[in-house]
């Protein structure tokens, strides 16, 4: 076509077709004309070949610099970012235009090309099934999940089986530790079906962080023994090296971006209890691992057999209840019930729970706290726990350590101040100490903060005297229950049918 230039593969098809056809017909077989044709029968060369090599076209702006300074640099500071040179040039020499930083970084790379240090080289593994299973911790706060309207600060636990491609997540409240890890990955295990061979982490890293040297070597004998049960060999990578990981690391990407491509398809980021996040996390895994449906049967054939049963997933510890009527655990104070002042308790520390033991009966779960990220303590506190004490003292509302952790509800915690505002510190003490104890009383504190909202938005106070009879059992509503008593007499006559049956 005019105006094209012709190529190479042109000039050798119409050559060949030379030899049997015409000169017009080969060039009409090359896409050319019968004219061309008759121009290139006298060259010898490709055309390629012919074109004159293209020389510079404007002055070198490096000419006398790269090699002076630019490779001092480069073999004295390897790792130097061709930006940080562009910019010490620019320093030393004030007339170096900004437009040659592109043709200093490609001549960078081109001299590390031919004298840079060696490279870390990648070595692709062959996998066996059911010999490898990876775990990893991976951060979820830039997909902004919430919880009822509130962030939701959190992590997940992620194990993969390399040759098949299973994977389990787990969601974590709190960070890498070993309760997170020993949960997560048993119930990865009795999800998969059966234990790999091996098991590799990356080194507990964040686990064994600021923890002293004692408490380290107890954890990795933790875990040594959480493999012996379930007989994996536990390995671990090199500490830094992430790519050692790498069949997970990269894992991580694409199951945050279906959990996110899930989140745009529900049209809301928020859930109403973390239970149903949770559920909403296992639907997005179900998923994923329903495409690799064939090579997850192979592996699972070549598992080895889990044991009868799972092995501990927590942490115990002693703790004992003092007179403020709670214990402090990890540098968060939890309420209990005041009968169990003076009383030691053990602790088992789950993730997202606490479970309290008195000797061996089991007494209640505990949600777990967090200590603020500045180091301040934090609260676990249930009003139902202290309010009989603290209607005796209502005053103590005032200065109580964790007053803002003892409300229920956000309407509780506006009603308070809304009355400290217009009643003073006596009156307000008071009234919401007597709005506590009817919400317990009289099990009513989502109806009863439902009203405090409707009084908030009228800026009047609560009138205890109508909440009272509001709330208050009405005599004439009561079932009247007569029980009467059977002759005597009746029993004989069951205990003669039992004879003659």
């Amino acid at each position: 076509m005019p105006g094209r230039h012709i190529t190479d593969h042109q000039m050798r098809l119409f050559m060949n077709n030379r030899k049997n056809d015409p000169i017009a017909v080969a060039a009409a077989k090359a896409g050319f004309s019968t004219a061309t044709g008759y121009r290139l029968l006298g060259q010898v060369k490709l055309p390629s070949q012919a074109k004159a090599p293209r020389e510079r076209r404007r002055p070198d702006p490096l000419s006398g610099i790269f090699e002076a300074e630019v490779v001092p640099l480069l073999e004295s500071a390897p790792g130097l970012r061709p930006i940080a040179i562009f910019e010490e040039l620019r320093r030393r020499h004030g007339d170096l235009s900004f437009g040659s930083r592109r043709t200093l970084e490609r001549r960078i790379r081109s001299w590390r090309a031919l004298h840079g240090p060696e490279r870390e080289v990648m070595f692709r593994q062959v996998h066996e099934p059911g010999r490898l299973g990876l775990s990893d911790f991976t951060a979820m706060a830039d997909l902004g999940v919430t919880v009822a309207g509130e962030a939701l600060e959190h992590m997940l636990y992620h194990f993969r089986l390399i040759y098949g491609g299973f994977e389990h997540a787990h969601v974590i409240l709190g960070g890498e530790s070993f309760v997170a890890l020993a949960e997560g990955l048993q119930n990865a295990l009795w999800s998969a079906g059966g234990v790999p061979l091996l098991h590799r982490t990356d080194s507990l890293s964040a686990a064994f962080r600021n923890l002293e040297t004692q408490a380290r070597a107890d954890l990795t004998r933790r875990y040594d023994a959480l493999c012996e049960h379930y007989g994996m060999e536990p390995t671990r990578n090199n500490t830094g090296i992430a790519h050692e990981n790498g069949s997970i690391e990269s894992s991580h990407g694409h199951i945050k971006a279906a959990v996110r491509d899930a989140l745009l398809l529900r049209g809301s980021s928020d859930f109403a209890d973390l239970a149903a996040y949770r559920r909403f996390i296992d639907e997005v895994v179900t998923a994923r691992n329903r495409r690799h449906t064939p090579s997850i049967d192979v592996e699972r054939r070549a598992l080895r057999p889990l044991p009868d049963m799972r092995t501990t997933d927590y942490e115990e510890v002693l703790v004992t209840v003092t007179s403020s009527g709670g214990f402090t655990l990890r540098k968060v104070f939890y309420t209990v019930p005041s009968r169990l002042i003076g009383h030691r308790l053990r602790a088992r520390l789950y993730d997202d729970r606490i479970d309290l033991f008195l000797g061996g009966t089991r007494l209640m779960t505990l949600v777990r706290g967090r200590a603020g990220n500045n180091g301040k303590h934090g609260h676990v506190v249930d009003y139902r726990h202290v309010i009989h004490s603290l209607r005796r003292k209502p005053m103590a509302l005032m200065g109580l350590v964790y007053r803002d952790s003892l409300f229920p509800r956000d309407a509780y915690r506006a009603m308070f101040e809304h009355l400290l505002e217009h009643e003073g510190e006596r009156t307000a003490c008071r009234i919401i100490v007597d709005l506590l104890a009817m919400a317990h009383e009289r099990a009513c504190e989502a109806e009863l903060a439902g009203l405090l909202k409707a009084d908030l938005a009228a800026r009047r106070s609560p009138d205890i005297a109508s909440l009272r009879a509001r709330f208050s059992p009405d005599p004439a509503g009561l079932p009247e229950v007569v029980v009467e008593l059977g002759e005597l007499a009746s029993y004989d006559s069951l205990i003669g049918w039992g004879e003659a049956a």
